[in-house]
């Protein structure tokens, strides 16, 4: 859902607004009570619902072990 927030809150505060972008939150920024601009993720919220299901199938599959190694296995 968009949140409305003053274009003075929005200056104050905009550091903590990116971050809530970043996780899918959506702004009107308002000057004078009236919109004026949105500030919203670039990448389309699907995208984000698509991750998810990808992870949750992922957690799905069986696990396999692969033996016993050491760090200097990796680079024979």
């Amino acid at each position: 859902m968009d949140r409305h927030i003053s274009a003075s809150d929005a200056d104050r505060h905009f550091s903590d607004m990116l971050r809530e972008v970043v996780d899918g939150e959506s702004f009107t920024i308002t000057s004078e009570g009236r919109a004026v601009a949105r500030v919203m993720p670039v990448d389309p919220p699907s995208q984000k619902e698509a991750v998810r299901r990808l992870l949750a199938y992922v957690s799905t599959l069986p696990r396999r072990y692969s033996g016993d190694w050491k760090r200097e296995d990796l680079y024979e």
